[in-house]
């Protein structure tokens, strides 16, 4: 596995990587609507140049906003590096916090980020269905059986 910043690749391999895993690269969270592919971020490459994953961010200030992670390949440790090189980033540019939001139904997510040091900040509730508004094609119910509703805030101090 390689990493690279993403903005080192052809936009079209991020445009057609978040159209394949996301339906789009638009990302509408409460803090914002995002085309992911045209935000800084790093990507992971597997030996044939594919993306098997990709990390976005935007950093305002002091502070760091994850906007996607993505990893196709699970437990193989691509999301943890992915994370790790926007926190050294974040670290650099003397963000005082990083941040990112996920929906309810995560679990996954909330596992991994919580394992990370991410805490619990806020609750949004009902905010997907906010962002249904502006995106439809956000379903109402998650794989797992699970209703998206709400967005949750997670947190993680710099050192």
């Amino acid at each position: 596995m390689k990493i690279v910043p993403s903005n080192e690749l052809p936009k079209h391999m991020m445009t057609d990587f978040f159209a394949k895993h996301w339906g789009s690269s638009e990302m509408v969270i409460s803090s914002g609507i995002f085309h992911c592919d045209e935000l800084d971020g790093y990507a992971a490459l597997d030996e044939d140049g594919e993306i098997i994953g990709c990390i976005t961010y935007v950093i305002d200030g002091q502070e760091c906003e994850i906007i996607s992670l993505d990893s196709i390949i699970e437990k193989n440790g691509i999301g943890t590096a992915l994370l790790q090189r926007v926190e050294d980033l974040a670290k650099q540019t003397h963000c005082q916090r990083i941040k990112l939001i996920t929906t309810n139904d995560n679990v996954h997510a909330m596992e991994f980020y919580q394992k990370r040091g991410y805490q619990f900040a806020e609750l949004f509730p009902n905010a997907v269905e906010k962002a249904r508004r502006l995106k439809p094609e956000i379903p109402e119910k998650a794989e797992n059986g699970i209703f998206i509703r709400d967005e949750i805030l997670f947190a993680k101090a710099i050192d």
